[in-house]
């Protein structure tokens, strides 16, 4: 068998090339690309909010790093043998394919009636490529840290959205496919 080596700059190209074209998709959907209050912030910490997801950056961005630190664990399981920007490529994908699934209105009614974001209408276009690169930035890091340092980083972070917000990813996973009275009444305050 012979390999074929690419270069890096092959794997950034492919990966960019995927997140133009999830934003191209998110266009076509009617996502609008900034927030509709005219700005684009660079932090927006306000949950119960119309502008919760439509900024650079929230308290669900963490989240997003937390699913480059799973991609990259599901990917050294799976494709072990594969060079790391074709790992990187294959959780682009899968990412860029949430942001897209994640601002349909399946799944925005279903946050809606399932979860506390009872005023969450999808992301804004600069906020789901946010997302993105929050998760590439969750995938590199994973590449570079030590497994315990990651899981401990994963842990902290989902107490630490526990704590401040009231969710988190484990909690949003939940909310969504299985809603619990309980904890939307907790998440409620």
């Amino acid at each position: 068998m012979i390999r074929v080596r690419r270069k890096p700059a092959t794997y950034a190209i492919v990966a960019a090339a995927i997140i133009v074209a999830a934003a191209a998709t998110l266009w076509t959907m009617g996502r609008v690309p900034i927030c509709k209050c005219g700005y684009v912030k660079l932090w927006h910490g306000v949950v119960q909010s119309a502008e919760n997801s439509q900024h650079l950056a929230d308290w669900y961005t963490f989240t997003h790093v937390i699913h480059g630190f799973a991609f990259y664990a599901v990917l050294w399981v799976v494709g072990r043998r594969w060079p790391v920007g074709a790992r990187l490529v294959a959780a682009v994908s899968v990412e860029s394919a949430w942001e897209i699934l994640e601002n349909t209105d399946f799944i925005i009614n279903r946050y809606r009636e399932a979860t506390i974001s009872l005023d969450y209408y999808g992301d804004s276009i600069v906020n789901s490529i946010s997302d993105i690169l929050a998760m590439i930035a969750g995938f590199a890091l994973a590449a570079r840290l030590p497994v315990w340092t990651t899981i401990a980083l994963t842990l902290a972070i989902e107490l630490l959205l526990a704590y401040w917000i009231r969710d988190n990813l484990t909690l949003n996973i939940l909310m969504l496919i299985y809603p619990l009275d309980a904890v939307r009444r907790w998440q409620a305050g």
